[in-house]
């Protein structure tokens, strides 16, 4: 097992906020290979802070369909660089995208503020590593693995079994020592699902707030917004930007987004609707 160390940094976000992505990676869906070097990687994370993202979300592995896997030494060759990069200039909380208990062990040394894992601590011995680092954690929910998710997704109530898959993580999470108030859930917008799922997952985004615990969806560019559209990866801002006012209307805390600056005028929007008397 790692080190562990305890974390003395302590971060709140604002209640609805964005998540700025930032992919150190060669092969992701949006951005593969344009943040690889540290430079970019910091250039892009001033950018997004400076646009208004209250926490950056640095990945070191693809998770988009077909993706192939990468070895722990390799995440960690990608991540760990950057996160110390960031923090040697700036205070902005960092979250680590990964599943693997090493990089998130490595990440929070290096200075992360939590952890944002696809496979909701399945994996290894994520989720005594967690408990262990007393940092945040983001559950998502994911039909699969990001090899195979998207080869045949099935359900026979979307919404209940993301729902029960979530109701029994956060319970096994709070038994392994992980304080719930440290918990976030992701119904997985994309993950092992097709777009009628994810549509019927946003509509009904309140049987996932019931759980009480705050909710951060990954709806930027993704695939849906295309089929809806019929519209390139790299033409679904807008969409992504409608997805995120729907999504705010309805409770969400979260929105991990690429094109930042727009999906903070779709929360400011869509709170000034909310606030209005």
């Amino acid at each position: 097992m790692p080190s562990f160390i305890t974390p003395v940094r302590k971060f709140t976000l604002p209640d609805q906020c964005v998540m700025g992505i930032l992919n150190v990676t060669p092969d992701s869906f949006s951005d593969g290979g344009q943040f690889q070097s540290i430079e970019s990687a910091l250039q892009q994370t001033r950018q997004m802070v400076e646009q208004g993202a209250a926490i950056i979300d640095i990945g070191g592995e693809s998770t988009r369909p077909g993706a192939k896997a990468v070895s722990v030494n390799e995440e960690l060759e990608r991540v760990i660089p950057v996160i110390e990069a960031i923090r040697r200039e700036s205070d902005v909380p960092i979250s680590i995208d990964t599943s693997k208990p090493e990089v998130m062990s490595a990440a929070v040394a290096a200075g992360a503020d939590m952890v944002n894992d696809v496979c909701a601590l399945s994996q290894g011995h994520a989720m005594e590593t967690v408990a262990k680092l007393n940092v945040p954690v983001c559950l998502m929910h994911m039909q699969g693995e990001p090899r195979t998710m998207q080869a045949s997704p099935h359900y026979d109530n979307v919404v209940a079994e993301v729902k029960t898959f979530l109701q029994q993580r956060i319970e096994k999470c709070v038994a392994s020592g992980i304080d719930r108030a440290q918990i976030l859930i992701d119904p997985g917008f994309g993950f092992g699902k097709t777009p009628a799922h994810n549509l019927s997952l946003l509509k009904h985004l309140d049987e996932i707030m019931s759980l009480k615990l705050p909710v951060l969806l990954g709806i930027s560019r993704k695939s849906t917004i295309g089929y809806i559209l019929d519209k390139d990866v790299d033409e679904r801002v807008y969409g992504s930007v409608a997805l995120t006012a729907l999504a705010i209307q309805k409770g969400a805390s979260i929105i991990r987004a690429h094109d930042v600056a727009a999906t903070v005028d779709a929360i400011k929007v869509a709170q000034a609707v909310s606030t209005a008397s």
